[in-house]
């Protein structure tokens, strides 16, 4: 699986890029046919002056696409809660296909 990272008005420093690799490429543990991964981040200021750092985990399937998005105050904790997300979505998944067989 292949993952790309889009950093929107500023650059992602390697070490994020790499977080986002490992968290992203375990996701294929729960499916074996994602054919690709983008990740998109984003800072966004609110009403009180904190900026809060957005992440957007868009998942490419066969013939659908999963798409989370999550906000925190670091990236780390927003893409692991997208993460998370699409990891509770891949398993629903799996297990309603698992019922029709």
């Amino acid at each position: 699986m292949k993952v790309r990272t889009e950093a929107i008005q500023f650059k992602a420093d390697q070490k994020l890029i790499d977080f986002i690799e490992k968290k992203v490429s375990k996701l294929e543990r729960f499916h074996d046919r994602i054919l690709d991964a983008k990740v998109i981040l984003k800072l966004e200021n609110n009403s009180a002056k904190i900026k809060e750092k957005i992440a957007e985990v868009k998942l490419q399937l066969p013939g659908e696409v999963i798409v989370a998005k999550a906000s925190a105050k670091n990236f780390e904790a927003s893409i692991s809660t997208a993460v998370d997300v699409i990891t509770r979505n891949l398993k629903k998944r799996k297990e309603k296909l698992a019922k029709r067989a």
